[in-house]
């Protein structure tokens, strides 16, 4: 069907949980975690704010950056697409769901400086016990 179509979103939100990471069985890896994104608006005078909760998925190495550096409760900016999935369960009840595929994000507040420090640690460590 001709025409012209656009499937893009742009969200600032907070995560609702840490990223989750996967690997494919090809060895791609795959981050999923969820997002809320507030909205404010007025109704008849009064100043309302609604939550939209939302699915992310992201893959490959911004996968991995997002399992490293992003925790519950970071501040980000996403961009990406709506994604429809779809699939029967063991007990063939048929489900779905609209998920946002990450394109691109950046970080709007530093990341977890101590989650970094950890793994520095961790690291150095490591390099001292193969000396």
């Amino acid at each position: 069907m001709p025409g012209p179509y656009l499937n893009k979103v742009f969200l600032i939100g907070r995560l609702t949980r840490d990223p989750e990471l996967r690997y494919t069985p090809t060895g791609t890896a795959v981050a999923t975690f969820g997002l809320a994104v507030n909205r404010e608006y007025l109704t008849k005078g009064e100043k309302k704010e609604e939550t939209c909760y939302l699915n992310l998925v992201v893959w490959g190495k911004q996968a991995e950056i997002c399992a490293e550096y992003l925790r519950k409760g970071n501040l980000i900016f996403v961009e990406g697409s709506l994604q429809y999935r779809s699939w029967e369960t063991d007990e063939k009840e048929k489900r779905s769901v609209i998920e946002v595929r990450v394109e691109r994000f950046q970080f709007l507040e530093k990341p977890n400086i101590e989650i970094i420090e950890e793994k520095e640690e961790l690291e150095n460590e490591e390099k001292e016990e193969n000396l």
